[in-house]
Order: C-alpha cells, then structure tokens, then sequence
C-alpha cells in the first residue's frame, strides 16, 4: 500500500444501533500536469499539454501510456525522458510530470495540443464530434488475437481482485490488468479513473517496447467505455474484458475492429459482444 495512494480521514460511521467516530483511509484523488518540451536542440520549446485527475502512483507510466493512446508518440524512442518537476510558484513536485520528446520527432501543437481538463472517467473530453472521434480510432490490429478457453476468462477478475491492495484498504479505485493467454497477471495497475488505470499498464508496456499486445488480455474492473476499446486498439490488443457492460458505441467500434469484447465476466458467467471464435467452450457460458 502506497503512502501517496491513501490518505487517513476521521468519519462517522452511522449505523441503526449507534454512531462510531473511526478512521477510515481512502484513494487520493489529485491532479496531474503533463508538460511536453519539444523542437530542435537550438530552439526547444514547451507546453502545457493536459491536466488529468489521478491517484498518485506509476504516474511515468500513467503519462507514456497517455502520449501513445492518444497517438502522439508512435515509438518509445520519442521519448527522451519523463520526470516529476516542480513549478516557479509550487515547491511541491508530485503533481507536474515534463516529457521530453525526441528533436527528430514532429509535434504540433496547434494539431495535438489540446487545452482541456481530463476527467478521469471520461476520455472523449475536447474530442469536438464522434465522427473525429472514430476517424481517429486505429482499426488495423495486426495478429490473430489469444484464443482463450471459458475456463480462464472466468478466472481473470478473482485473480485482479486479489491484486487490488489499494481497493481492499479504500473501495474506491479502478483497476486494469494485462493477462498472457493462460491467465497469467502480468501488469496491474490501480487508479480513481479508469482510463488512467488503462495508460498505466499500457505505458508500462509501451516503455518495455512491447506494442503490439496482440496476444495478451486486456481486463478492466469496470465498464468498457468507447475510449477504453479506442485505447486498448492503440496497443495492439485483440481481446478485452470486463467485469461491468460495454457501452454500444464500444460494441460498434470492437466489430469494425474484429476485436473480441466481453462484458460481466465473474465466476459464473460472461457476456460476448463480439469475437466469440477466439473463445473455446462458448457452449457453457
């Protein structure tokens, strides 16, 4: 459990026999700064790209996985560097990440820069309609894709669970979580917002130059929103669950890219939205 991750607070919990004054720890909730500087070696330049609200944690990751998702890196060698910095009127660093961005790579800020806040459970903000939203989708997944039999996907979110310290302390974050195709937890990464939870692992990967993830699993504990499949699609991923519902447009975009979707996936039972040929045992479920 991470100091930085909770926070201890006094509450009163009520119940109908008595009133309890007790401590009670939950999930920090704060804001990040992602800085990018760019531009050649004799005129480097720098902006203030986004603000997302975040727990704080593997925020590195959290901002890799941002810049690939979003699609403005392609390669992990355009990134230099990522470090926390503080600001002229705020000794505190935690909250400010600066990437340094290759000189050789082309950044425009009047095409990427986009001057809005992030919620943290909502990707779609500043995208101005949904036809750029699904222009901007990558449908090309090389590979197959893992082909995964009914037994192991009904295992994935027991064994997430097991691996959420933060929410056993808190109750309060979401998680994602990379699986290889025998249902093997690879990368797990917690967070109040359930796309930062998504860029951390996929960040983590994308440093390790991993990208594709063409054989691997993608889990969220939560519903898979339009961005979340939008993200997973970035990274090469050809099969992505879920313990909550898709929503329709995420359905929509999983068929155009032949990705296989699954929804309220638990011990008993799964949903398949889509790609039903990549999973063995269908007849069960």
């Amino acid at each position: 459990m991470s100091g930085a991750s909770v926070s201890l607070f006094s509450i009163v919990k009520s119940t109908v026999k008595n009133d309890l004054l007790v401590n009670d720890l939950l999930a920090v909730e704060e804001p990040l700064e992602i800085i990018v500087e760019y531009g050649s070696l004799d005129s480097r330049k720098s902006v203030n790209l986004a603000i997302t609200m975040r727990t704080p944690g593997n925020d590195l990751e959290l901002v890799s996985g941002f810049l690939a998702t979003e699609q403005l890196v392609d390669q992990p060698d355009q990134i230099v560097s990522t470090r926390h910095c503080r600001s002229q009127t705020n000794q505190l660093q935690d909250n400010r990440v600066k990437v340094q961005l290759d000189p050789l790579k082309k950044f425009k800020p009047g095409a990427s820069l986009r001057h809005f806040y992030i919620n943290s459970s909502c990707g779609v903000c500043g995208k101005t309609s949904v036809d750029s939203v699904m222009a901007s989708c990558q449908l090309t997944v090389p590979g197959q894709g893992p082909v995964v039999s009914g037994t192991i996907i009904r295992s994935l979110p027991s064994i997430l669970r097991e691996r959420q310290l933060i929410f056993n302390h808190t109750g309060g974050l979401h998680a994602a979580c990379l699986f290889d195709q025998s249902g093997s937890p690879l990368w797990w990464r917690e967070d109040v917002g359930r796309h930062n939870a998504v860029d951390k692992v996929l960040g983590a990967c994308f440093s390790l130059k991993m990208w594709p993830l063409t054989d691997y699993i993608l889990l969220v504990s939560g519903r898979i929103s339009f961005e979340l499949v939008q993200k997973a699609l970035r990274a090469g991923i050809r099969f992505m669950v879920a313990v909550g519902a898709p929503s329709s447009l995420a359905v929509q975009l999983a068929k155009r890219a032949d990705m296989t979707l699954l929804g309220f996936v638990s011990e008993q039972r799964f949903n398949i939205y889509n790609g039903a040929e990549r999973i063995l045992e269908t007849l069960e479920v």
